[in-house]
């Protein structure tokens, strides 16, 4: 058994107690770890009903075997729990740095338990972990924290910490490390700070063995040529990183505009990946390991001076064309807020979208907001960013997420979103098979539960037409499952581009030395994928839910492309479900969980 450490940490947080425990080899073999493993502790060991918010909610940062080897782009670690957001499972993938560093220092995961009495952080230095006195951090940026953490333990060290939106339970609040990386979604740092934990600081120097050095270090250097070769991989993501895809998906159709009521931005050029490298880029940025480095670091100079890691694609898009404002500047700057203060962008620029429609359409009042909510607005895109995280004014309303702030004035339509996760970047209208994975995704509206934008725009592993719902439930299906043993696996999703379940296995095989079989890692996906339905089906979150805001299935795209379109849900629906071996209950019933080993 090789890849993992073998061991994890326990830390309960009220009683300030930590235990080492060892990792069971048939658990690790069967859920492989990160996402799945994860998964595996908080299914059996959190009510699926409890108040995220509760102390009895358990916060799971964990590795999976390939972090920290040299496989390319494995950096990656998830952080898991029931989120506040949607009360689903929330498993939010980050990159950087911090996930080797916690292999390095002998540990697979850390189950956070409890609740301190007052704020603390964790050190952990190899094997020596101490819980300390975290009250000269509370209200303190990602930032400041990171400088003053490594300076009272060693600068060498790894910060995982939260922003002030964490602190006061934004139900977007993400989980930060590196300063700039995220675990974004679903809310992981809202129950992080309901925790009064501040942050994680780790130092490891110890080595991560592998089974059969020779053969993996052959598959690794196989995988970085096909990396390289890539268009996607190769060339564009290394141009210009994710934002490589504005003028892309613009031009495709449907990048949503304005809160979704249009799928063609007119300003998609100004706020694009070639107007960032050519204005106020700063260099590329790469995470653990990775030959894509398709991470921007940006500049703003003048007056107010300001650097940082971003803008990604989907923040681009969601302060930007969801927001309708093509000012380039303005959406660095809001960027950079939700990086220092702990926020998911596409929740946060989300909301501000569905804010704005409500006031356009008379629902809010400028009185009652106190901000001039229009379409086009650069500046209220900042100003209602900074107030969300502190949770002043109407960022108290803002900090509730877009359904909740829709639904309190009785109009949840407005809210652009599933299970009350905002959507991501892609309008799937003209997208049939994002349609499918937004709805059926297990934590809510979101893309990289099963990326379908792959074959039915970029192409890639073939080109699908994605006007029609033909083999769209296979295919969602198929991406979800591989998507999951990848996010298990600790590599990181944009490999997939690239690779498959063939490279993945064998990287997996050499590397721990069990002797899995592609189809054995397929099904370790499928088996994470229906762990993480039962969860949701025992925390009320039932077949009804997967579904799409009505706007995508009524209200034809009316312009671009796909004009005249809408999702056609139903037709998928029942095919993804049989496929699935669900019951009518959309879950999946005793032979079914028999055959996966649940």
């Amino acid at each position: 058994m090789r890849g993992w450490t073998k061991k994890y940490l326990r830390i309960d947080l009220t009683n300030k107690k930590v235990n080492e425990e060892r990792l069971e080899q048939d658990l690790a073999r069967k859920y492989i770890g990160a996402r799945g493993l994860a998964t595996k502790f908080i299914y059996d060991e959190v009510r699926a009903d409890l108040d995220p918010f509760s102390p009895a909610n358990k916060l799971i940062l964990a590795t999976g075997p390939l972090t920290g080897t040299l496989a390319n782009a494995s950096g990656r670690f998830n952080v898991v729990t029931k989120g506040p957001l949607t009360g689903t499972i929330a498993a939010s993938n980050s990159g950087g740095y911090w996930g080797p560093e916690l292999k390095f220092a002998g540990y697979d995961l850390i189950i956070l338990e409890g609740k301190a009495e007052q704020p603390v952080y964790i050190w952990i230095n190899n094997n020596q972990i101490e819980i300390r006195d975290a009250t000269h951090l509370w209200g303190k940026t990602t930032d400041q924290t990171d400088s003053i953490l490594r300076a009272e333990t060693d600068q060498e060290a790894r910060v995982l910490c939260i922003g002030p939106a964490g602190e006061n339970q934004v139900l977007f609040a993400a989980v930060m490390n590196d300063r700039e990386r995220a675990a974004g979604r679903t809310g992981v740092g809202a129950v992080m700070g309901a925790k009064n934990l501040k942050a994680v600081v780790v130092r490891g120097n110890q080595g991560i063995k592998i089974a059969e050095t020779e053969k993996f270090m052959e598959t690794a250097r196989e995988v970085k040529d096909k990396i390289k070769e890539n268009p996607l991989t190769g060339t564009g993501l290394a141009a210009l990183g994710t934002a490589c895809l504005i003028n892309v998906i613009n031009e495709h159709g449907n990048l949503p505009t304005r809160n979704f009521r249009e799928c063609v931005f007119e300003g998609a050029d100004k706020i694009s990946g070639e107007t960032l490298a050519e204005t106020l880029l700063v260099k590329n940025k790469a995470c653990y390991a990775c030959s894509i480095a398709c991470g921007r670091v940006t500049a703003i100079t003048g007056e107010e001076q300001l650097y940082g890691e971003g803008p990604e694609f989907e923040t681009l898009w969601a302060f930007g064309a969801d927001c309708g404002v093509d000012d380039l500047e303005a959406i660095i700057k809001a960027n950079l807020l939700c990086n220092q203060y702990g926020l998911d962008t596409i929740s946060m620029g989300a909301t501000i979208a569905c804010a704005i429609e409500m006031q356009e359409d008379g629902i809010l009042s400028k009185e009652e907001t106190g901000l001039e909510l229009e379409f086009g607005n650069a500046e209220v895109i900042v100003e209602a960013t900074r107030l969300t995280a502190k949770q002043e004014g109407f960022g108290a309303k803002l900090a509730q997420g877009s359904y909740r702030l829709a639904e309190s004035y009785g109009h949840p339509e407005y809210s652009m979103s599933t299970k009350k996760q905002e959507y991501p970047a892609y309008d799937p209208r003209g997208s049939q098979g994002m349609g499918l994975e937004y709805a059926t995704s297990n934590r809510g509206g979101c893309h990289v539960r099963g990326y379908m934008t792959s074959p039915e725009v970029v192409g890639i592993p073939e080109k699908l037409d994605p006007e029609t719902t033909e083999n769209k439930a296979f295919w969602t299906k198929a991406f979800q499952d591989l998507t999951a043993a990848f996010d298990s696996s600790g590599l990181c999703l944009f490999n997939t581009f690239a690779l498959g379940s063939d490279e993945l296995f064998r990287l997996l095989k050499y590397a721990t030395g069990f002797d899995y079989t592609e189809e054995e890692v397929l099904q370790a996906g499928e088996r994470i994928w229906n762990l993480e339905r039962l969860f949701n089906y025992q925390a009320g979150i039932t077949k009804e839910e997967d579904t799409l805001n009505p706007r995508l299935l009524k209200n034809p795209v009316p312009n671009g492309p796909h004009a005249g379109q809408v999702v056609k849900l139903a037709e998928m629906l029942n095919e993804y479900y049989q496929l699935r071996g669900w019951n009518e209950q959309g879950i999946p019933d005793e032979e079914k969980k028999a055959g996966l080993g649940l």
